[in-house]
């Protein structure tokens, strides 16, 4: 391995589904001003999230990508293909292909080149020819009637073979979080499949930007204990990968928000497992001998992460139809408030418990240090409250119960408790989730990529 390699700076633009959209144009100037290898990541899947895509997808074939993909890239779509700038995003969810179709659409608009897009593929292991693997590896919990979608993490070698190959854009579907960073780091530095100790550095210094600004003083930031000066403009990461896969992690310049020890450290540990045995599909990590050093305003070195050799299985989520879920929200204010609040939830209680079972929350006296009967767990500061909205849930597999729930919460508005305003109900569908290993080699990845 080349020592003299360039260091490549890996910017993350989104932290999940509904993150800012115009948290990637400070990054891409950043890059752009510092120059040399580089790459932008969209992080935009959470298990749920690629579940409730699968979900649009089989209402309409053509969606089930990214929602915020075109307000995403449009800011930063014409500067990345100026300036080589490779894009990686698993915005294609369950749909890479219909993902690659809007960025081709968006560059057309914009008067740009028909950029080159790979479609990274494998993880999708919803069609009925994935059954029997899925059922071997679930057993009786896997239910073909109830069935909704399953997805295999895959890894960061299509990624890397897919820019090795000249993508200028790659688009996948589910691959681990920090995989989306291993890929470029991989085909730009040469790191083979077992170049164990670089790809988990690579991988930790891509677990710390997959959350977007959680390692930039986003959910770090607590007034009065930690303080983080401007968060409404936070600047979000970019990692600067060494060929070691040691790597400096800063944030946009000339933003708001904070890169320091304490923020890399929390987000280091962020979501671990085991600091000894951190499992993703390129390698194991190791980051109990890792150091974190402050070597500069906003930056911070991540080193000494050593990787031990991968698992020979891939992680699968697999989705089932849950029922459905109902809530609804009624406030009460003023002298008297908490009882009344209380005396809606024992009618709510009356009225349904013997249809469901239903979770109370009092907003403002007892919700998130609550149980699910609204019954306090922790102290309440003293004093009557005179505020409260009270909040009522349930599940049922019957769509028509959980709208009994909703109508009778609403039914509150006039049939008491006095001074109930503000009534909001809302309902979805509920999926449950089951998880599986499965060897890799049945879950093989590839990728497509297209021609100007």
């Amino acid at each position: 391995m080349d020592k003299n390699i360039q260091t490549i700076a890996i910017g993350c633009a989104a932290g999940f589904s509904g993150d800012r959209t115009d948290a990637g144009a400070p990054v891409v100037r950043t890059l752009i001003e510092r120059g040399g290898p580089c790459a932008l990541i969209f992080e935009n899947l959470a298990e749920r999230t690629l579940a409730t895509q699968q979900l649009a997808k089989r209402a309409n074939p053509q969606l089930g990508y990214e929602p915020l993909l075109e307000l995403e890239l449009r800011p930063v779509l014409a500067d990345c293909l100026k300036h080589g700038i490779t894009i990686v995003g698993n915005f294609g969810a369950a749909n890479p292909e219909g993902a690659a179709r809007v960025i081709e659409k968006l560059a057309a608009e914009l008067g740009l080149a028909k950029p080159r897009i790979a479609v990274v593929k494998g993880d999708d292991l919803s069609g009925e020819s994935a059954w029997p693997m899925l059922r071997d590896h679930l057993g009786g919990d896997f239910d073909a009637a109830r069935f909704v979608c399953a997805n295999a993490y895959q890894g960061a070698q299509e990624i890397a073979d897919a820019i090795r190959g000249g993508a200028q854009i790659v688009v996948t579907g589910r691959v681990a979080d920090p995989s989306l960073t291993v890929g470029p780091a991989m085909a730009h530095f040469g790191w083979r499949a077992d170049d164990w100790d670089a790809l988990a550095g690579a991988t930790m210094a891509g677990h710390l930007l997959e959350c977007g600004a959680q390692v930039s003083g986003g959910y770090f930031a607590d007034p009065g204990m930690k303080d983080v000066p401007g968060l409404e403009d936070v600047g979000f990461p970019i990692a600067e990968i060494a060929f070691d896969g040691s790597c400096i992690v800063g944030k946009a310049s000339r933003t708001g928000g904070l890169v320091d020890e304490r923020t890399v450290k929390e987000q280091l540990l962020y979501e671990l497992h085991d600091p000894a045995a951190y499992i993703t599909p390129d390698v194991v990590a190791d980051i109990t001998e890792a150091t974190v050093v402050q070597v500069g305003p906003d930056r911070v070195r991540l080193s000494g992460v050593r990787g031990h050799p991968r698992t020979g299985t891939l992680k699968a989520n697999v989705f089932f139809d849950g029922g459905w879920f109902g809530e609804g929200e009624i406030s009460y204010a003023g002298r008297n408030a908490e009882a009344r609040a209380r005396l809606a939830m024992d009618i709510m209680r009356k009225r349904m418990g013997h249809l469901l079972t239903m979770r109370f929350d009092l907003i403002g006296v007892s919700s998130i240090l609550a149980d699910d009967s609204g019954r306090m767990l922790g102290a309440t500061a003293a004093g009557e409250s005179l505020d409260v909205r009270l909040r009522v849930a349930g599940q049922h597999e019957d769509l028509a119960v959980i709208d009994r729930l909703l109508r009778e919460l609403t039914c509150l508005w006039t049939g008491g408790p006095a001074g109930g305003g503000g009534v909001r109900v809302a309902k979805r569908q509920r999926l449950s989730t089951r998880s599986c290993l499965i060897p890799r080699e049945q879950v093989p990845a590839h990728f497509t990529l297209s021609t100007p």
